[in-house]
C-alpha cells in the first residue's frame, strides 16, 4: 500500500504531536515532516514535496494564507488543508481563494479531521455543512442586492490580519515587525480599516477590534 505523505505546519508543537499520532494511526497516511513557523514550513514542503500540507493560519512569524499562496503557485499538485482556530466564516473562503482545498476548525472531532484529509486528498473540497451553504450563497450574492455582508468580511486579507492583531493587543510597531511592514504601511491600513468599519478614531477602531476578538473567542 502506497502511503500518502503529509506535512504539518503549525506553531504549537503539542498540537503537532497530537495530530501526527492521529494521522499515523491510518495505514494509508503518514507524516513526512513538521514545522512550527512559516519559513521552515515553506522549506520543508519544497524539499519533501508531500501529497498534502496541513497548514495553520495563525503562524507566529507570518500569515498562513501567504504560505498557501506560495505553495499553490509553485506546487499546484500539493493538496492543502487548513486546520485552524480562526473562525471559519471569516477565513474558510479566504483560504480557498488562496489555494487551499479545505478548512477544518481545530475543535473538530478526530473522525472529522481524518475525513477532511481523505476528502481533500481525493481532489474534492472540504468545508463544514454550514460553511458550504454560506460559501455557495456568497458566490451568487451579487445577483441579489438585498443580501449584505458583515463589513469585516469585506476586509482584505492583510486588513483582516491587522484588525485581528489590533484586537489581540499588538501595537503598530509590533504589527509592523511581525508582518515585515513599515509602520507607515500599517498606519495606512489602519486608516483604511477606520473607513471600511465606520470608525471615527483610532480608539474606536481599537475598541471594535477588541470586541470582535472577544466575540469570536466566545463562540
Amino acid at each position: 500500500m502506497t502511503q500518502k505523505r503529509i506535512v504539518i505546519v503549525d506553531d504549537h508543537s503539542i498540537f503537532i504531536q497530537g495530530l501526527s499520532l492521529l494521522i499515523e494511526r491510518e495505514k494509508d497516511l503518514c507524516v513526512a515532516g513538521t514545522a512550527t513557523n512559516f519559513f521552515d514550513g515553506q522549506k520543508l514542503i519544497e524539499e519533501v514535496l508531500p501529497d498534502m500540507a496541513i497548514i495553520d493560519l495563525n503562524l507566529a512569524d507570518k500569515d498562513g494564507l501567504d504560505l498557501i499562496k506560495i505553495i499553490t503557485e509553485k506546487h499546484p499538485s500539493i493538496k492543502i488543508l487548513v486546520l485552524s482556530m480562526m473562525e471559519e466564516r471569516y477565513y474558510a473562503e479566504r483560504s480557498l481563494a488562496a489555494g487551499a482545498k479545505g478548512f477544518v476548525m481545530k475543535d473538530a472531532v478526530a473522525d472529522t479531521v481524518i475525513t477532511a484529509i481523505r476528502t481533500v486528498l481525493s481532489g474534492k473540497i472540504w468545508l463544514s455543512t454550514s460553511e458550504k451553504e454560506r460559501y455557495f450563497d456568497s458566490m451568487f450574492q451579487n445577483k441579489n442586492q438585498n443580501l449584505t455582508k458583515n463589513p469585516v468580511e469585506e476586509l482584505s486579507n492583510r486588513q483582516l490580519q491587522i484588525f485581528r492583531m489590533l484586537g489581540s493587543g499588538h501595537g503598530t510597531l509590533e504589527i509592523a515587525n511581525r508582518l515585515s511592514l513599515s509602520t507607515k504601511t500599517v498606519e495606512a491600513h489602519k486608516e483604511q480599516l477606520k473607513k471600511k468599519l465606520n470608525c471615527s478614531s483610532a480608539q474606536e477602531l481599537l475598541r471594535l477590534a477588541i470586541s470582535w476578538n472577544k466575540n469570536l473567542s466566545a463562540e
